[in-house]
């Protein structure tokens, strides 16, 4: 398989559920798309207006999910998850079909999105694929709050960590190479919460849809749901799962050296906001062969389009 051609699904692929936040049933079908078709979302229970495109410029909440949202004020909310699972899968175009506001949020992780994505295979095109590769470093912190993108050659490494009182989630870093190692920890990680914020969240309407099926609680030493953790980083994982889907609101797969701390929706999507001010800072790149070799970027095969 090449990965360096644009890729769609096969056939359309539908999941339902419930949504985390607002509560109500949800169903989503995606659906094939053309090369530099990109991934767009269509709210199919409205008649006008209904395209939305997740854009980091549209992100206008950030508050225990990502939304994005048109000129219209049409939004599509919680797109994280699934737009992690699109970029692990290197799916780049897709025509994703909503029929409420928000992705329904399954089992919590982005497992479900590609298990059934990976059924019913891609469609491989013959255009080449499009990234983006960071040319300077950019920090954006709030506090002791960080995440700081820089140059890489060849991969999106993230570095990121977690600093919890709790004694169960504690403090948790992890380091991955996107394009290289097995993610499966990474995308079979759930979202989580601690047991004495769940009040405050319902105050707020938010995780009317929330239970032990779609979310890790954790109370006081002990974690509420009977299986335990998937993986002994499940909370750090889903953090890194997070800012993955939220990095394709770039538009294309990135090139960089990632590092974050303590950070979450906001903090990536203020950074995407700083790099992309600047021209200097980034260059968008088509890959002209067929083969990924391991220097990518020292063999100027790349031809820059921006």
């Amino acid at each position: 398989m090449s990965y360096l051609t644009q890729k769609t699904i096969k056939n359309n692929v539908s999941f339902s559920g419930i949504a985390l936040h607002s509560g109500l049933s949800v169903n989503v079908c995606i659906k094939p798309a053309e090369p530099n078709f990109g991934i767009v979302f269509k709210r199919v229970d409205l008649k006008e207006n209904n395209i939305v495109y997740p854009n980091f410029m549209n992100v206008s909440n950030t508050s225990l999910n990502t939304t994005v949202e048109n000129e219209s004020g049409v939004k599509v909310s919680t797109i994280e998850h699934l737009m992690g699972a699109l970029f692990g899968l290197g799916i780049d175009n897709a025509l994703i079909e909503i029929d409420n506001e928000e992705v329904p949020i399954l089992d919590g992780s982005a497992k479900v999105f590609i298990e059934t994505i990976l059924a019913v295979g891609f469609e491989i095109s013959t255009s080449p694929i499009k990234i983006i590769k960071i040319n300077k470093e950019v920090v954006f912190s709030e506090g002791e709050r960080f995440i700081k993108i820089k140059p890489s050659t060849l991969n999106l490494e993230i570095d990121f960590e977690l600093k919890y009182e709790n004694e169960v989630i504690g403090n948790q870093r992890n380091k991955v190479k996107v394009f290289e190692d097995n993610l499966t920890n990474v995308y079979n990680s759930r979202t989580y919460c601690l047991f004495e914020d769940i009040e405050l969240i319902k105050q707020k309407g938010l995780a009317k849809g929330g239970s032990l099926e779609n979310a890790i609680v954790v109370k006081g030493k002990e974690i509420l749901n009977t299986e335990g953790l998937r993986n002994d980083k499940e909370f750090v994982n889903h953090k890194i799962l997070d800012c993955i889907g939220d990095l394709y609101t770039s538009g294309y797969r990135i090139i960089a050296s990632i590092e974050c701390s303590q950070g979450g929706h906001y903090l990536t999507n203020q950074l995407l906001r700083k790099v992309f001010e600047s021209k200097d800072n980034f260059s968008i790149l088509e890959i002209k062969e067929k083969n990924l070799p391991h220097t990518l970027i020292n063999r100027n095969i790349l031809k820059s389009i921006a």
